[in-house]
């Protein structure tokens, strides 16, 4: 590692969060910096962008009380680290990693860059075994998977945050490791409103001691927020592949990174691509996206759960477009079921998760479950077929089977996906089964008859 450098009387402007200076050293993109004015107050920084005769600055911190005359700046010779160690559990920090909680500094055992370091693919395993996050339209119908990354989908109003905070209360794994899991929950541009909500819920419902908060606020610059994830991966890795622990990590919102990726790139002066948007913006969702996984050799796990909006609900956006080329599925949430209220209002048919089989069924879950969310996707996937039939020849035009779908239908939404309160695995299913007796055994032809006669009698006796 290069030697520390200070430079003085190097500044030539100052704009916004971007400082230009005379280059008089031999620097990489992406160093640390520190820049300190006549109040000696030292602010961090990194290399944006150079040439043979300049340099850009990205300074992270609030640059108003900055002037050129006297400023001091510090190259590190390192990329951005951030130190980890036992005790990040049961902490607030803010957007860069810095205690917020009145607690003291974390005691540091090692210095990690927070872009991370790329996990070989030969050291990857297939995400396996399964994660209960409470949330039965996820649980019973797309289940996540440890070491998958699965984005939920939203929509500006739609109560995502609240569904965040769910989440993050109640997942769980559901056999022995359950004390070794643990929750890293990351708030991306959020109001203060929002921010002390998620802090406090977390603190009353006593998830907090198993989770490391992460808070970026919006009032804090676009150049902090784009690292804000970063820092929070890095912890996340510590934990898992440091200290063995199942990690999920729920991201929101994600749309906020993006638009202040949108912003930082405009300050360079960079060519943009779809939607004003920067030509790298895949690369970038990846290089966070793919730091989940499993490592061979490796107890621990990481899983992602990143939360974003959809602007304008269009999920041909660029970012979901690019988010779906990344993940391994979505879940998405719908305008309305949240208008007739049910809540959380999860669209089953456009959600997805593409590594469900890998961390359901017998040895994971119950052996039924696969079976069982394969006949209520098909059943509730004929329901709304028949709703637009009976959209164009009324309700009494309809067969008796038909009319049967349709009580199915509404009844799965009310039942199956809305939720009072937080649901553990066996009473998902159990909501399943229930609203499945509504329908005749004929048309019920993703189950055996084993499991029509154990599950749903009434069928079994001759409801054709």
């Amino acid at each position: 590692m290069r030697s520390e450098l200070t430079l003085r009387g190097a500044a030539l402007r100052l704009e916004g969060p971007l400082l230009a200076l005379r280059r008089k050293v031999e620097v990489g993109l992406n160093e640390s910096v520190e820049v300190t004015g006549q109040d000696g107050r030292a602010r961090r920084g990194r290399i944006v962008a150079l040439d043979q005769e300049r340099l850009l600055v990205e300074v992270l911190e609030p640059t108003a009380e900055l002037a050129l005359e006297g400023l001091r700046t510090r190259f590190l010779g390192e990329p951005l680290t951030y130190g980890v160690g036992p005790g990040l559990l049961g902490r607030v920090f803010d957007g860069v990693g810095r205690p917020i909680d009145g607690g003291p500094p974390v005691a540091v055992v090692a210095e990690r860059p927070i872009d991370g370091l790329p996990i070989n693919p030969t050291a990857r395993e297939l995400p396996r075994d399964f994660i209960e996050t409470g949330v039965t339209a996820i649980d019973l119908m797309n289940s996540l998977v440890r070491g998958q990354k699965l984005p939920l989908f939203s929509g500006g109003g739609l109560p995502h945050s609240r569904l965040a905070i769910a989440i993050a209360r109640h997942a769980r794994l559901l056999r022995e490791e359950s004390g070794a899991f643990a929750t890293v929950f990351v708030g991306i541009g959020v109001s203060n409103v929002v921010a002390e909500e998620f802090r406090r819920s977390m603190e009353h419902s006593g998830a907090l001691e198993r989770t490391a908060m992460f808070l970026n606020l919006a009032s804090d610059s676009s150049a902090q927020r784009i690292l804000t994830p970063r820092y929070a991966l890095t912890a996340a890795e510590y934990l898992a592949f440091d200290e063995g622990r199942h990690v999920l990590v729920v991201m929101t919102d994600m749309t906020n990174y993006c638009e202040a990726l949108r912003e930082v790139s405009a300050s360079h002066s960079e060519v943009p691509s779809r939607k004003g948007y920067p030509g790298y913006m895949y690369s970038d969702l990846a290089s966070l996206f793919e730091r989940a996984g499993r490592m061979r050799g490796r107890p621990g796990t990481l899983t992602q759960l990143p939360i974003l909006t959809m602007p304008g609900d269009d999920i041909t956006h660029p970012i979901p477009d690019l988010t779906g080329y990344i993940t391994e599925g979505q879940i998405v949430l719908d305008r309305d079921l949240d208008r007739r209220g049910h809540d959380p209002p999860i669209a089953v048919l456009p959600s997805l998760s593409r590594l469900m089989d890998q961390g359901t069924g017998e040895g994971f879950t119950h052996a039924d479950h696969p079976a069982l969310a394969k006949q209520l996707y098909a059943a509730y996937a004929r329901a709304n077929q028949v709703r637009i039939l009976a959209s164009v020849v009324g309700e009494e035009g309809l067969p008796e089977v038909d009319r049967r779908f349709l009580a199915f239908g509404d009844a799965f939404e009310r039942q199956v996906l809305s939720q009072p309160a937080a649901r553990a695995l066996e009473q998902s299913m159990a909501a399943g089964w229930d609203v499945l007796k509504m329908l005749p055994r004929a048309e019920l032809s993703r189950l055996s008859d084993a499991q029509i006669a154990r599950y749903l009698p009434e069928a079994g006796e001759g409801n054709d």
